[in-house]
């Protein structure tokens, strides 16, 4: 499945199943093949996804700890990171919230 993410502040967003499920969950809403985040609930939405970007980066750095203190490398992470695949979405979040729009997706 693909996500289609829409709002009249910006352009579409598209998203793979699983990444848009992630966003979603992260938002605190369950993955939906349609949907809507009014503006008012965005500030909310704002703050779910800057803490699972931050858990995430706390994790890796508590990894990074561990490997320094047992004398071990950290594997290199692999694919792309939480930050960066949310990036997209936190800016369309802001431009939407700035100008009072809604996002949806679906039909």
């Amino acid at each position: 499945m693909l996500y289609k993410f829409k709002c009249k502040a910006t352009g579409d967003l598209i998203m793979l199943g699983p990444n848009g499920d992630a966003f979603l969950r992260a938002a605190g809403r369950e993955p939906a093949p349609r949907g809507i985040i009014e503006a008012r609930d965005m500030p909310a939405v704002l703050a779910a996804i800057e803490h699972a970007i931050a858990a995430d980066e706390a994790r890796r750095a508590e990894a990074e700890r561990e490997a320094l203190a047992d004398g071990e490398p950290l594997p290199p992470r692999e694919g792309v990171t939480p930050r960066q695949r949310l990036w997209p979405m936190v800016e369309m979040l802001r431009r939407a919230w700035a100008e009072n729009q809604p996002i949806v997706w679906g039909a």
